[in-house]
């Protein structure tokens, strides 16, 4: 018995095997013995933890929070270690330390966590990009709330519908005055369907006195409706639009944070925003890197700062394009009855968006550049055609912003529409059209980069998840490492994948 009892002590303080360690670790965890359970894992090899990895409840440390700081931190810092990358979920314990940071001002709150967010960052460096779209969309959530105020009218400042309701009374009085000026001159009658009255022998053969009778008419039509004032509408139907534009956006990103915590009916929007705004920057703050890992240094040494600034927005505008553009996307289509219950077809949908807009602005980007080169006489084997091509390169990345693109997004959706014919509502779908215009701006700031970015092509399946270039989706199975589908393509620069793609993976 007295032998039994020692065997069962040193296996309880030294567990051996993973399923042992695991159950270990949980005992302590859940008595809040977190100090104890990060002393655990730290004992164990390269291979163990990779087993534990992918078993712990990463969920129920996260509750744990900020009192499991250390016992996460150094599970991050021994799989960083071990050089070994297995699928877990590491997205949730970065918003429950942004909610943590929103919701409380204490400083010893980022001491404890500190360390955490740095692990984290070095795990995962595509998190940074992350937590700066988010904060940028959450201030201009914010900014947008604001946009509601007095608008300029011919007496003063007033309230937009007030100047919406006299904008359209004017428009209405305008109108029965060109009526009934019309009605006095009797040109309109039912002789005048007559195609001959306007041929072309007709029109000129008129006499002076006509074709000034013709001027006197069309004249006084002309200063009744060409009026400034009736110009005004245009400006405030615009400004009606970016107002339910705005609030669209802000409560899009409150919605996103309900799946945080809770939110109350009775909290001004723009506290809760600006709470997980500050939140993000803290965050942002703690993980103390000068530049983000997923674009280290690759050999283009001649890239100026700027440049290398302004390609790290380029990935964050891809970023945000999953983040924020595809769920509006997929709610959109998630609405149509001939799509409602065609999940898979929605989701191809929404990646083929993307992949034809990348396909489309390369092959623009490749025309221009041939026009270019066409025009100058250029010989491709020059050196001239080499820096000509750079320059044109970076001048097209520089103007990018503000390229006129309205074909190419025509392009993408008439092709997306096309394929889908039987789908006539994709064709009335305005989101789809918006999702396809900013995922065309994006895919053009991409491919006029210096060096360019490219799309990673290899969509086959099944194929076994690779870390280095696959993201596992939220709501995958984590049992299995087969790939079946694909959400969101791979970016790569110069071989480099700068952002993962998002998959989905099944049990065979």
């Amino acid at each position: 018995m007295r032998d039994s009892g020692d065997r069962f002590r040193r296996e309880r303080a030294s567990p051996t095997s993973p399923r042992l360690i695991l159950r270990r670790v949980m005992v302590l965890a859940e008595g809040r013995q977190f100090r104890e359970a990060a002393a655990v894992l730290q004992k164990l090899g390269p291979n163990t933890i990779a087993a534990v990895a992918g078993e712990l409840p990463l969920d129920l440390l996260v509750e744990g929070l900020p009192h499991s700081a250390q016992l996460l931190e150094t599970f991050f810092n021994k799989l960083i270690s071990s050089g070994q990358r297995p699928s877990i979920n590491a997205e949730q314990v970065v918003w429950q330390l942004v909610r943590l940071l929103a919701s409380h001002d204490d400083p010893t709150l980022k001491t404890k966590v500190a360390k955490l967010a740095r692990a984290l960052l070095e795990y995962q460096p595509n998190f940074q990009i992350q937590i700066s779209s988010r904060k940028k969309a959450l201030e201009q959530a914010v900014q947008g709330l604001g946009c509601h105020g007095l608008t300029p009218d011919a007496s003063g400042l007033t309230h937009l519908h007030a100047a919406l309701k006299t904008e359209l009374q004017l428009h209405v009085d305008v109108y029965k005055s060109a009526l009934h000026r019309l009605d006095e001159l009797h040109l309109i009658s039912a002789d005048n369907k007559k195609p001959v009255d306007a041929s072309h022998q007709r029109l000129l053969s008129l006499k002076l006195k006509e074709v000034q009778q013709r001027l006197i008419d069309n004249k006084t039509l002309l200063t009744i409706l060409d009026k400034p004032a009736l110009k005004q509408l245009d400006v405030l139907v615009g400004t009606l639009s970016n107002r339910v534009q705005n609030d669209k956006e802000a409560l899009f990103c409150v919605s996103q944070l309900k799946r945080l915590q809770p939110v109350g009916d009775d909290v001004p929007v723009a506290t809760v925003l600006m709470s997980f705004s500050r939140g993000c920057g803290v965050l942002l703050d703690l993980m103390q890197i000068p530049h983000s890992p997923c674009h280290s240094d690759t050999g283009y040494h001649s890239e100026t700062e700027t440049e290398h600034d302004f390609g790290k927005d380029v990935v964050s505008k891809y970023e945000s394009l999953y983040r924020h553009c595809r769920p509006r996307a997929l709610e959109a289509l998630n609405s149509m009855p001939d799509l409602m219950h065609a999940t898979q077809l929605k989701s191809k949908i929404l990646f083929s968006v993307v992949v034809l807009a990348f396909r489309t602005c390369k092959t623009l980007r490749d025309n221009k550049l041939l026009q270019t080169f066409r025009t100058l006489h250029l010989d491709p084997r020059s050196s001239q055609f080499l820096g000509l091509r750079l320059e044109v390169m970076r001048c097209l990345a520089a103007s990018a912003e503000n390229y006129p693109l309205q074909d190419a997004e025509n392009q993408v959706v008439g092709l997306v529409c096309d394929t889908l014919k039987e789908y006539k509502c994709l064709e009335e779908c305005q989101e789809l059209r918006n999702y396809a215009c900013e995922a065309t701006k994006v895919a053009w700031m991409m491919v006029c980069q210096v060096p360019p970015y490219e799309l990673d092509t290899d969509f086959q399946t099944p194929i076994r998840l690779q870390p280095e270039k696959h993201q596992r989706h939220h709501t995958s199975s984590r049992t299995s490492d087969i790939v079946r589908a694909f959400l969101w393509p791979a970016l790569m620069s110069e071989s480099n994948y700068v952002y993962k793609a998002i998959v989905v993976t099944e049990g065979t």
